[in-house]
């Protein structure tokens, strides 16, 4: 194969291969390289070759960068070069380079496409520029004759990278007048001037000083990943803890937000003051307030109001999630943060603009996200079932070898903010991934709930009432009798072991619901394994013989009338019992219809009422005519989710690179007829393509898309009809948009 044109490689594939290569890339869970991405990279442009990196390992990447430092992106290198640069056996990560178009040829002429070093960097390995002149001296000799100064320089940019900025870069004196340690390495060519004020460590000596070796044999190795050995009962039992926590705060938020909603700001998000008073209502780190926060609006169970006052309310999903089994509430939850496209640990860091970044802000918005949560869990149940790592830096530094061009600056940090997370949810418990989360990857979700159930303590259907009025739940208890003791008490303190304070306000919200003294005093007799302290029951019946003395009743409209007369007349006709009216006073009647309904029957009853204001000034309560709700715009695809291509969406990227190259190769060899038809000569271009159609011809046709796009391209008539043209390649090409066409020759 020629190495001059990767695009030519790129038409030499078949048809066939090339769809190939589009669906098997089509079904990958890691978002790079995407379809378009291979088709790009072998085109060779940077930003693909770029994606087509992203989840290279380092050993792999260490050998692109032997391609660059051979100059494979000049010009054909062998294989045993790169072996002999990395040190090592390359032929699985040659495997995979080529299955990415990013390595072709033989083993005896390896090519790498001529924009691989503007998509990797300029400098392979963090080395500089040969040097001729050291090219066959002895480095060893001229680095002996060095000072202490001049070799920290030195094994500063053996490092890479191998520039520096400096002043001294665009003097040129000799080593007697030489002063600085830069200016003396410059005289003994030992550093390369490659501008006024940037100087560049030789190739030469950057090897040197890394004791002969390109790539240090520890970097070129995945990095141990020490664990601790547990029972994977006591990882689930421990997890389990952690999501019990986490249901009682998501609870204790939900029911704050209910009653006193925080207001949403103007930029979006939730403010400094909402966000410590969270955290100190429910004790816990802002920072976990944040994930509690950013969980909740990411499950649905809180939205922005998007009133002309805007504040983040509960939806009616909060009641539903409530109510459900503690298991599926936890599904909840964990799917909800696997699926969250944002990093709630970036909030309180600052942005571009050195401005704090505020939860449920826009600024969290980050779409690869839930990749990166999954990536970080997948690590972890490659280890076996029980295995906790010891350090999460350690699983920092073995992912970071995986994958170190992933996740830009945030690669490090969105480990770590994942381990603490999932601990928080319950996902991972002493290091080590529990049984639920390893179904929930598995996308077994009746599996999870299994594990999770087992897991979780067993709920427990009676309390421990003492004589100081406090109740002990010695466990989480039984879904009914749960919301009892929410009625009736207030939690003191939270736990394994839930302690709730009964007090004459407790008592009142439980009677305001509805429930009767009776009612609780056979709650107490039934549900507390200890004898019912008398406290307790005095209590109660004293809160209740002086509650509901006074009543309150909610009324839709009301009428009014001196006439007592009228009023009786209205009473008794047909119209009151229709609209439920009733007198509350001898002048007064009221209804719990809307006040319109009620005047509109009123008035057909043959009566003749008027509405009033507060101000007892005559309202028009005339309808004002229909509207309809506006309709919401299409939601947007965020910057960097993936795109899924389609069967039929692979084929026709294929057909078109056929069809422009055909065009483009028929034009170039002149073997297409003089052009005809197009524009206001419609009649010559149908009389061309109907005799293509019946001689089964090929013809040239220049068509412009419907966005205005002009393309050249050679199709093989098939029939022509309707102010159609089907091609052979199952395009439908309509007459008013060829431009020109014209007759292959044979």
């Amino acid at each position: 194969m020629p190495a001059t044109s990767l695009a030519d490689w790129l038409r030499a594939e078949s048809d066939d291969a090339l769809t190939a290569l589009l669906r098997s890339r089509r079904d990958l869970s890691t978002p790079p390289p995407s379809d378009t991405t291979v088709l790009a990279t072998r085109a060779g442009t940077p930003g693909s070759i770029a994606r087509a990196c992203e989840d290279l390992d380092t050993f792999t990447l260490a050998v692109l960068d032997a391609l660059l430092l051979a100059g494979a992106d000049a010009g054909p290198v062998p294989l045993a070069a790169i072996a002999d640069l990395v040190g090592a056996d390359v032929a699985e990560a040659l495997a995979r380079l080529r299955a990415r178009a990013l390595v072709w040829g033989p083993d005896d002429a390896l090519r790498v496409p001529p924009s691989m070093r503007d998509a990797l960097g300029p400098f392979p390995a963090g080395l500089g520029a040969s040097s001729p002149a050291l090219a066959g001296a002895d480095v060893e000799t001229l680095l002996a004759d060095v000072g202490a100064d001049e070799r920290a320089l030195l094994t500063t940019l053996s490092a890479g990278p191998p520039i520096g900025r400096t002043r001294d870069a665009g003097l040129d004196i000799t080593l007697a007048r030489a002063e600085t340690p830069v200016q003396r390495l410059l005289a003994r060519g030992l550093l390369l001037r490659r501008d006024d004020q940037t100087v560049e460590l030789p190739r030469e000596l950057g090897v040197a000083l890394r004791g002969g070796v390109v790539f240090p044999e520890t970097s070129l190795s995945e990095p141990d990943l020490p664990v601790h050995p547990h029972q994977t009962s006591t990882v689930d039992k421990t997890a389990a803890g952690e999501a019990m926590e986490l249901l009682r705060h998501t609870e204790a938020l939900l029911t704050s937000w209910a009653e006193q909603p925080p207001p949403v700001l103007k930029s979006g998000g939730l403010g400094v003051r909402e966000l410590r008073k969270l955290a100190k209502d429910l004790e816990v780190e802002e920072a976990h307030a944040t994930l509690l926060a950013e969980l909740a609006v990411g499950a649905g169970l809180v939205a922005d109001s998007e009133a002309a006052t805007p504040e983040w309310v509960p939806t009616t999903l909060m009641d539903s999630w409530l109510a459900s089994p503690t298991a599926q509430r936890w599904i909840t939850l964990t799917q909800a943060w696997l699926e969250l496209p944002r990093l709630p640990g970036l909030a309180g860091g600052r942005d571009a603009k050195d401005k704090p970044i505020a939860p449920l802000s826009e600024e969290l918005r980050r779409p690869l996200a839930p990749v990166a949560r999954r990536r970080v869990l997948a690590a972890l149940a490659e280890l076996p079932e029980g295995a906790g790592v010891k350090s999460t830096d350690e699983l920092v530094s073995v992912l970071a070898w995986r994958a170190p061009r992933r996740g830009g600056r945030l690669r490090d940090e969105t480990v770590r903010w994942t381990m603490a997370e999932a601990t928080s949810l319950g996902l991972v418990g002493l290091g080590a991934l529990t049984s639920a989360a390893r179904a929930l990857l598995d996308e077994d979700r009746p599996r999870a709930v299994e594990k999770i159930l087992d897991a979780l303590p067993a709920p427990v259907d009676h309390v421990l009432v003492q004589a100081d009025l406090t109740v002990v739940a010695p466990g989480p208890l039984e879904p009914e009798l749960a919301a009892e003791m929410a009625a009736v008490a207030d939690v003191e303190s939270a736990g394994h072991a839930t302690v709730y304070r009964i007090t004459e306000a407790s008592v009142r919200r439980a009677l305001d619901t509805g429930r009767t003294a009776d009612e609780l005093h056979a709650l107490f007799r039934a549900k507390s394994a200890t004898p019912v302290p008398q406290a307790l029951s005095y209590l109660v019946d004293d809160v209740a013989r002086r509650h509901g003395r006074l009543r309150g009743g909610a009324a839709g409209s009301f009428l009014r009338c001196d006439d007592e007369a009228l009023l009786a007349e209205v009473l008794a006709s047909p119209v009151a019992a229709e609209y439920d009216l009733r007198m509350i006073a001898p002048t007064v009647l009221i209804s719990p219809v809307p006040l319109a309904e009620v005047i509109d029957g009123l008035r057909a009853a043959g009566f003749a009422p008027a509405a009033e204001g507060p101000d007892g000034r005559v309202l028009d309560l005339r309808h004002g005519g229909r509207r309809l709700p506006a309709k919401a715009r299409a939601a947007r695809r965020g910057t960097g989710e993936q795109a899924v291509l389609t069967d039929e969406q692979a084929e026709r990227i294929v057909s078109n690179l056929r069809a422009g190259d055909a065009a483009s190769a028929r034009r170039r060899g002149a073997a297409v007829r003089a052009p005809v038809g197009g524009g206001a000569d419609t009649s010559a271009t149908l009389e061309l393509l109907s005799r293509a159609t019946l001689e089964r011809r090929e013809v040239w046709i220049g068509f412009v898309d419907s966005r205005g796009t002009a393309s050249q391209r050679v199709v093989r008539p098939i029939r022509v009809g309707s102010g159609v043209l089907e091609g052979s390649d199952n395009e439908r090409y309509p007459l008013h948009r060829i431009t020109s066409a014209a007759l292959v020759e044979e």
